[in-house]
């Protein structure tokens, strides 16, 4: 999941520098999700794996 939010990041890098506003966004915005939801999931990932 971390791989498709870099991936995302780096498609939003590259619109924003074209001018591409709208997909620069877009691309921003679902790389910020899946990088939440990474997070989330790494943190119950090291919680459970203590017990």
């Amino acid at each position: 999941m971390l791989n498709w939010a870099i991936t995302f990041l780096v498609i939003a890098i590259i619109a924003g520098v074209l001018g591409l506003s709208g997909v620069a966004g877009t691309a921003s915005q679902i790389a910020w999700i899946l990088f939440v939801v990474f997070l989330i999931f790494a943190i119950v990932g090291f919680v459970k794996g203590r017990t």
